[in-house]
């Protein structure tokens, strides 16, 4: 019987071992180390790319916020998974009349608050879009009294 055990032992000691040593190095150590790399090169990324408003986080610029008052851009209603946080340009000016309307402010102050948070692409790749986040925050800081209350 300790014969059996001492087979067993040789057999398997080493492999249990390294799974051990693999589970502290992988599963431990590495996220750890990953983690707090992160935080120091990239902070703002590393914490979900918060955008604030009066210093008290409103959101994240990676996904997609819900606002369906009329008196704010709305993401994307086509958008297969519902967290694309950008629209295009298009679909921005095609929303501004109804935002304008509902808030009093001039279409061509809103359409200047979308050329002015337009972004880019790579090069000649993909067409220039919005962040639906920030177009909101550029309509909330115009200081219009229909955004009072935020």
């Amino acid at each position: 019987m300790t014969e059996i055990k001492q087979k067993l032992g040789q057999n398997y000691g080493p492999a249990i071992r390294l799974a051990v040593v693999s589970l502290i190095l992988c599963g431990l150590i590495f996220p750890l180390v990953i983690t707090g790399l992160a935080q120091l090169v990239f902070p703002s990324q590393a914490n979900g790319s918060l955008v604030q408003l009066h210093g008290k986080p409103v959101g994240s610029s990676l996904i997609a916020q819900n606002f369906s008052l009329p008196i704010f851009f709305h993401p994307r209603n086509d958008s297969a998974s519902g967290v694309d946080p950008d629209i295009t340009v298009q679909d921005a000016y095609s929303q501004i009349p109804r935002i304008s309307s509902a808030t009093g402010i001039s279409v061509d102050m809103v359409q200047q608050i979308v050329d002015q948070n337009k972004e880019g692409t790579f090069w000649i790749f993909g067409a220039p879009y919005v962040n639906v986040l920030r177009l909101n925050l550029a309509l909330i800081q115009t200081g219009n009294i229909a955004y009072s209350k935020f």
